[in-house]
């Protein structure tokens, strides 16, 4: 599991990126354009950055699509790995996948696929890169015949191919150009200071009649080329699907691995932001950000399920929770269950020390990996550990004493199973998967919450990270 977040976590300054899309595919989400006219191209380049929801499942990035034996797509396939191919007919006249799997929920990746048909040694037709680096090893490598055609004008698909193989997860800087075979260098630079691979601003560059850059800025025209004028229609997506999670600032999710009963594994959705127990499976939803240092905020709205056998909290090592029969392990736990009994390591239980809570509440875990100390709140009030949620955090607000030296995880779930006990959790570690009616952000302008921020306290992205952890 990744602490240091692979993208960008340490790098200040230079090209921010504002804002990315959130592709949920159980929502069948997509942009998509009409076919242009024109002729057929034998260069382009595709730019673009991802944030992956889910694995081992076909999910299409962007495909130019006439027909189910007609297309150009490139995709992550059922292995993880990224597929470029080109169908005509029977015949497959181009397909290229690196032997690289991507697998890292807690990254942003930057893939670069850059092809030029006219090149005259056939590994030079189609180079893949990787955060800047080029793929050298593949699963399979069938490069186009000299001078084939590449037909960019067919409709075009971002997030599915036609209606099938829907993203799920966050693409930001989505840039394709027509005409030129572009270098990765056009795109991103190694920061000098940390050596991580970062976006630079391509607004100069020249996309060509075809092509298009989405910056994902204009809430309401999420399709819009920033470029110029080839917008693209948005299908199932809504203005509160515009990010603030990039790959200049990457926020936490939940992390789909940490999934203890593989038997009746729980399910990730919303760009990992919600997890839902089966009725006879555990939920064990842990950040994918972890923090041994610092002062750190989130809200979790617990929206359908047995509120008594669910717990919020925090814990010092999920990978470990694995496998086990439970999602939280005794050992390792920190935290309040629905009925307000708080839960320490060792089995160790306070009962009443708060109260219930029941579906739609929300709760807020302020944590202080400095002085070792865990706040919870029900909507906005913090416990008072007599069997109430009805303190201000100014005032005296009990807390959980958790263990000096450990690195935290915030997590939720339900901690038992049968007889229909289920759970659905809705996480905001600072982009809400579910509707807010304030909007409050930390004191360094970042997050989007329901509700205050304690002053010192701070959502978790790699930004603030890269200060305070």
């Amino acid at each position: 599991m990744s602490i240091i977040i692979p993208a960008n976590s340490a790098v200040s300054g230079g090209f921010e990126v504002a804002n990315s899309l959130m592709f949920a595919s159980g929502d069948s989400a997509y942009l998509n354009r009409a076919g242009a006219g024109g002729s057929a191209v034998k260069k382009m380049t595709y730019s673009f950055w991802v944030k992956r929801g889910l694995y081992g499942t076909t999910q299409n990035i962007m495909s130019f699509y006439n027909s189910a034996t007609d297309y150009l797509r490139v995709y992550f396939n059922d292995s993880d790995r990224i597929n470029v191919k080109q169908l005509d007919g029977s015949t497959v006249h181009l397909q290229v996948i690196p032997i690289r799997q991507y697998r890292d929920f807690s990254a942003w990746y930057h893939i670069v696929i850059a092809i030029d048909t006219s090149q005259g040694t056939a590994a030079n037709r189609v180079k893949i890169y990787t955060n800047g680096v080029q793929e050298t090893q593949f699963d399979t490598a069938t490069y186009p015949s000299q001078e084939r055609s590449l037909k960019p004008e067919a409709p075009k698909f971002i997030g599915s191919h036609s209606t099938g193989n829907y993203f799920d997860g966050y693409m930001a800087e989505f840039a394709f150009i027509v005409g030129t075979q572009n270098a990765q260098t056009d795109f991103g630079e190694f920061d000098e200071d940390s050596g991580i691979w970062k976006p630079i601003n391509v607004s100069g560059l020249t996309f060509g009649t075809d092509g298009f850059y989405l910056d994902f800025e204009d809430s309401s025209a999420l399709g819009n080329d920033a470029n110029g004028s080839n917008n693209f229609t948005v299908n199932n997506i809504a203005a509160t699907d515009q990010a603030t999670d990039t790959c200049t600032n990457n926020f936490s999710v939940l992390n789909p691995l940490d999934n203890p009963y593989p038997a009746q594994p729980a399910t990730f959705s919303q760009g990992n932001l919600i997890g839902q127990s089966t009725e006879s499976g555990f939920l064990s939803g842990a950040s994918t950000i972890g923090v041994s240092t610092g002062k750190w905020y989130a809200e979790f709205k617990l929206t359908a399920g047995n509120m008594g056998l669910s717990t919020m909290g925090v814990i010092t090592d999920p990978v470990d929770n694995l496998g086990t029969t439970a999602p939280h392990d005794s050992t390792k736990f920190y935290g309040v269950r629905g009925n307000g009994d708080k839960y320490q390591p060792g089995g160790t239980q306070t009962t009443n020390w708060a109260g219930s809570y029941t579906t739609n509440d929300i709760i807020s875990l302020a944590l202080d990996v400095d002085n070792n100390y865990l706040y919870v709140a029900k909507n906005g009030q913090y416990a008072d550990g007599s069997g109430n949620y009805d303190e201000a955090f100014t005032g005296s607000p009990a807390a959980i004493t958790i263990a000096s030296g450990q690195t935290y995880f915030f997590t939720g779930g339900s901690i038992s199973t049968g007889g229909g006990v289920f759970l659905t959790m809705a996480s905001n570690f600072g982009f809400p998967s579910f509707a807010i009616s304030s909007g409050n952000a930390d004191s360094n302008g970042y997050g989007n919450f329901e509700y205050a921020v304690p002053s010192g306290y701070f959502s978790l992205n790699t930004k603030n990270l890269a200060e305070y952890g």
